[in-house]
């Protein structure tokens, strides 16, 4: 093959006039700057390491520090208080080196000395500073003064132009909340889901924990968090997600969508083409750490960055009785998979990124090329979709040696995973409420088999040049992923373009080297655990109900003027849209992040409480509006509490989690943790925020905004629910569920919660009298076709 001689840099033949060497020189050349590509990123990598580990002092101020302390000894004093002299009296004695010398050398090593412990000094100010969360709990534009200082201390202990790990060892250690506080919010939590009877069953199960195993395995815990920095992710990470044997498909991974209203270009290789590039862009900012960390918005409050590492060039491997995350240093190609072939594409070329047109030349390539699978390669990818024993069985019987072993190791190495499908999907048709449906449907989980579902992100291309993104869940949260696929949109539309004709811009290197179709000897033995894994996911495929719509009535902008959290507002009108339903309460699941803290990822805010239940019962049951609306803000305010309690750290459910682990690998029973770790979470929720709002502009182009992303039910007979609050007027909901449940409809559940936003914003605002729909003309008229 073509593909196979270029990989070889020299050929020799031994002949009887001698040996007959013949060079490839480009081989050579690519080999050359390969290397040099290499060492450019670990020279880059170098640097960062030493910029991020006197942060937040910067290497130059050593150089100010030697020069002060030299300067005062010029004048004949001794700030070391007769530390250099001691320092010079314990220097190896040489002959070289002058009396006068050796003072310098150790004036600088008292110097340097001096200037690491000013370093560890400011970092453990900052990492105090930042332990510090009462400005979080404080009235909204009502800052104390003791805040005040506070963010004054944290800007001056800050230092300048942070990198994206700059703070990370700044950051604070979560905080292992007492055994005592954790049991009194969770039986609050559940006051409203149990009659007087359940409750004090329960009541009695906590008191037998606190006073007999609970404080054993608290020690446990305590002492786990003083030795790692984080006492629940690496278990969280191990768990809830490696440890699981079902299907990942629809009950782990997650999806994003692409702009709503527009397709920058109709052309798949296109579209391709720019944002492929776009997202090497990103990954290249990634290692250079010239990305800026994350911030809670409006303030100077660092996240942890922790989740980046793994963005790229990683996978989960199957195992059988626990997946593992592997992470890959560097990767120059990515594989794409089109009409059951599978593909790898090389994007840089001479160490110099490909341009988006030439990337788009090479998926052209791959969308014409005529081949067919090899035999049992087409439905390869549902392996990654079904069961994770039998897939881990195949992957150690099938695929440890050999040209499968190749191949795979070639997929699972890949900078992302690329696959071109031959649907049309998006807003679209007679019905677009359907269209955005299937789209939703289409990202989760596809045909089963073209996607490859273990690789940490999945970017599909539709044939009329849409996009979308599918991710792998336990090696990172949605927030990380949607970071990068918000600058993948922007910069793509934005940044790259397209010409006139819808394609890429710039001109193509007819010479590239074409991409290599990947071989496979699938035999009959694993064609059949092939079949058996697509019949598991296919019958979940054909499980899920799916309902995306676009809430346009009113946005965020309608309910602060309401003075209330547009996130409480929210979860209010869910809780409301659930009772209608379904004549009751459920235990509910809004995700919260805790990336305060060092390597911190998610915790549980238990939205359903007695003060929102108290406000359902009273506005379905006629109370008074003014009741109501007193009712409805002390639940809004209690909402805000819990949210602002999880993310510092004061959260009940990681809590509880760990100390259920603790039990297990102690070999004790405890009948409290067994039931709080078995109940289910029949409404399951989660906001997708637009982080980087200064990359879009929502006055003049409001047509450019994605419809955010979703995931699939948690319990068999509870709804997923995920929305993103769009500019002012906008509020974009995903609900999925299951058909198999009598009792679940996603668009019936759609119409409830369209119907409790209508009525909460009328309770709240009963004398406004504002057009219902803002004026849709210049963005319906760019609605696709």
């Amino acid at each position: 093959m073509a593909e196979a001689h270029q990989a070889v840099a020299f050929q020799f033949t031994v002949t009887p006039e001698g040996i007959d060497l013949r060079l490839s020189h480009q081989a050579l050349s690519e080999i050359y700057l390969s290397g040099v590509r290499s060492w450019k990123k670990r020279l880059t990598r170098l640097k960062n390491s030493v910029i991020t580990g006197v942060y937040p002092a910067s290497p130059s101020s050593w150089l100010f520090v030697v020069i002060a302390i030299l300067a005062t000894m010029y004048t004949r004093s001794d700030p070391s208080m007769g530390l250099i002299a001691k320092i010079q009296e314990h220097l190896p004695v040489s002959e070289s080196m002058s009396t006068q010398c050796q003072a310098v050398v150790s004036a600088v090593l008292f110097s340097t000395m001096l200037w690491l412990l000013l370093i560890f000094t400011m970092r453990l100010c900052l990492k105090q500073l930042l332990s510090y969360h009462r400005w979080m709990f404080e009235q909204h534009a009502k800052m104390s003064t003791t805040t005040k200082i506070w963010v004054a201390l944290v800007r001056i202990f800050s230092g300048r132009k942070p990198l994206l790990y700059s703070y990370q060892g700044s950051l604070p250690n979560l905080p292992v909340p007492t055994i005592k506080d954790t049991v009194k919010r969770y039986l609050e939590s559940v006051r409203p889901l149990m009659d007087d009877t359940g409750y004090e069953r329960m009541t009695k199960l906590a008191a037998e924990f606190e006073s007999s195993v609970g404080n054993r395995l608290q020690w446990y815990l305590k002492l786990k968090s003083l030795w790692a920095a984080n006492y629940v992710s690496d278990w969280w990470e191990e768990y809830v997600y490696l440890r699981g044997r079902g299907p990942i498909m629809v009950n782990s991974n997650y999806y994003g969508m692409d702009f709503l209203y527009v397709t920058p270009t109709p052309i798949q290789s296109a579209r391709a083409g720019n944002s492929i590039h776009a997202f090497f862009l990103y990954r290249r900012k990634l290692n250079r750490e010239e990305i800026k960390p994350s911030r809670i918005p409006g303030t100077v409050i660092p996240l942890c960055a922790a989740q980046c590492e793994r963005i790229f060039n990683t996978t989960r491997t199957p195992g059988e009785e626990t997946d593992t995350v592997q992470h890959w240093q560097d990767s120059d190609y990515i594989v794409v998979y089109h009409r059951g072939r599978y593909f790898r594409l090389k994007v840089y070329q001479a160490a110099r990124l490909l341009s988006p047109r030439e990337i788009e030349f090479q998926i052209q390539r791959i969308l014409d090329d005529p081949s067919p699978p090899s035999k049992g390669e087409a439905n390869l990818g549902a392996l990654t979709a079904g069961d994770r024993i039998p897939w881990a069985k195949a992957r150690t019987k099938y695929f440890s040696s050999g040209v499968n072993k190749r191949s795979l190791d070639c997929i699972e190495k890949a900078a992302f995973f690329v696959s071109l499908d031959d649907d049309e999907q998006g807003m679209m048709g007679d019905d677009p409420a359907a269209s955005l449906d299937r789209y939703a449907k289409s990202l989760l989980h596809g045909k089963c088999y073209d996607r490859w579902f273990d690789k940490s992100f999945t970017v599909i291309y539709y044939k009329n040049g849409k996009n979308g993104i599918n991710a792998e869940h336990s090696w990172a949260d949605a927030p990380v992923l949607a970071h990068l696929w918000e600058y993948t949109l922007a910069t793509d539309s934005f940044q790259l373009g397209y010409n006139a004709e819808g394609h890429c811009k710039g001109n193509v290197d007819s010479s590239l080297p074409r991409p290599q179709k990947l071989n496979w000897e699938i035999p009959p033995e694993c064609e059949v655990q092939i079949s058996q894994s697509l019949a598991v996911a296919q019958a979940i495929a054909d499980d899920i109900d799916f309902h995306v719509f676009s809430f346009r009535d009113f946005g965020k902008g309608k309910v602060k003027k309401c003075r209330v959290s547009p996130d409480a507002f929210i979860q209010m009108a869910l809780q409301m849209a659930y009772f209608r339903s379904r004549k009751t309460f459920c235990l509910t699941y809004e995700a919260s992040m805790t990336r305060l803290f060092r390597e911190g990822r998610t915790e549980t805010v238990r939205s359903c409480s007695n003060e929102s239940s108290a406000f359902v019962r009273a506005l379905e049951g006629g109370e008074a509006a003014d009741v109501c609306r007193r009712l409805f803000h002390s639940a809004s305010e209690k909402h805000q509490l819990l949210y602002r309690c999880a993310m510092t750290g004061a959260g009940i459910d990681r809590h509880l989690f760990c100390l259920y682990v603790v039990s297990k690998y102690l070999g004790l029973e405890s009948p409290f943790l067994k039931e709080v770790l078995s109940e289910p979470w029949r409404l399951s929720t989660s906001q997708t925020p637009i982080q980087q709002v200064e990359l879009f502009d929502m006055v003049n182009y409001p047509e450019y905004i994605s419809c955010g992303g979703g995931f699939g039910p948690v319990a068999d007979d509870g709804y997923g629910v995920s929305y993103s609050i769009v500019g002012e007027n906008m509020i974009n909901f995903h609900i999925s569920c299951k058909h198999s449940c009598p009792e679940t409809d996603a668009h019936k559940f759609g119409a409830e919660i369209r119907k409790a936003m209508n009525d909460l914003i009328q309770l709240l605002s009963p004398n406004q009298h504002e057009s219902s729909k803002p004026e849709p003309s210049s963005t319906e008229a760019k609605k696709d076709q």
